[in-house]
């Protein structure tokens, strides 16, 4: 019997979604990235699941595009014929999620396995990831971002020296550029990321929702574009919000913090 190429666990609003191709690094064959994409797509749909971890099974986080299928003439016009629609990647199912997704990252994360990283909105890495992007070795360009993205999370200078070398960088760098959240011993991963959404679990929902797309929304623009919507956002939110409500939270999150200073 074929194993499933992808796992879901779902337990107290939290979807643990794991690659499962652990024999081929992970690597994003046609039915994975569909899996992945579908995946997605129905968690959208699930009203009970408010923050998703996205994992792996074995000892790769996802080595990119499948290399063996991508050079079949075949899955090249399949590929070009349908995901080149930006509702059919798989990036863009993660994105209209709506909800946080946290990576975790236990290993090598190359190129298309790179940019499925930084589809995520928190990364978490163990000691033994690596990134690379080998786009220009490989012969193939970007499609999901990597070239517009990765310069804006660690800067011009430092995302072309890991584009055009296809150097990896060490988990240890990967934090130090700003890349990931924190690098944390492999069996600390999991319970690492998994406290990470117990406490955004903890803050309203909606209020999570619509700040993480006022995030992404604003990082699409100019700084100053940025701040506009803010202020937009801002003053169509604040009508709606009660005195009453913000009182009764307001001596939770003190007690929250009088418990986060000792």
């Amino acid at each position: 019997m074929t194993e499933p190429v992808i796992l879901i666990e779902k337990k107290d609003h939290i979807a643990i979604v794991t690659l499962n191709r652990p024999k081929a690094m992970n690597a994003l064959s046609t039915e994975l990235r569909a899996a992945i994409h579908d995946t997605f797509m129905d968690l959208k749909n699930d009203g009970s699941i408010a923050v998703a971890i996205l994992t792996v099974a074995g000892r790769a986080f996802c080595a990119g595009l499948d290399l063996k299928e991508l050079a079949s003439k075949e899955n090249m016009a399949e590929k070009s014929t349908g995901e080149r629609k930006p509702e059919n990647h798989l990036t863009y199912a993660i994105k209209t999620f709506g909800r946080p997704v946290i990576g975790a990252i236990n290993g090598v994360a190359i190129t298309g396995g790179f940019e499925l990283a930084l589809a995520c909105d928190i990364l978490v890495a163990s000691t033994e990831a690596k990134f690379a992007d080998t786009h220009a070795r490989v012969g193939i360009l970007p499609g999901a971002g990597l070239s517009q993205k990765l310069s804006r999370l660690i800067g011009i200078y430092r995302a072309k020296e890991v584009s055009l070398t296809g150097n990896f960088i060490s988990a240890d760098q990967a934090e130090a550029w700003g890349l990931v959240n924190r690098v944390v011993e492999p069996a600390q991963l999991l319970p690492t990321c998994e406290a990470i959404a117990n406490d955004i679990l903890s803050c309203p929902q909606d209020m999570v929702q619509a700040y993480k797309k006022l995030i992404d929304d604003g990082f699409q623009v100019s700084f100053g574009e940025g701040i506009a919507l803010e202020r937009e956002v801002n003053y169509a939110q604040f009508k709606t919000v009660k005195s009453e409500a913000i009182a009764q939270r307001r001596e939770g999150i003190l007690e929250r913090g009088r418990k986060q200073k000792k």
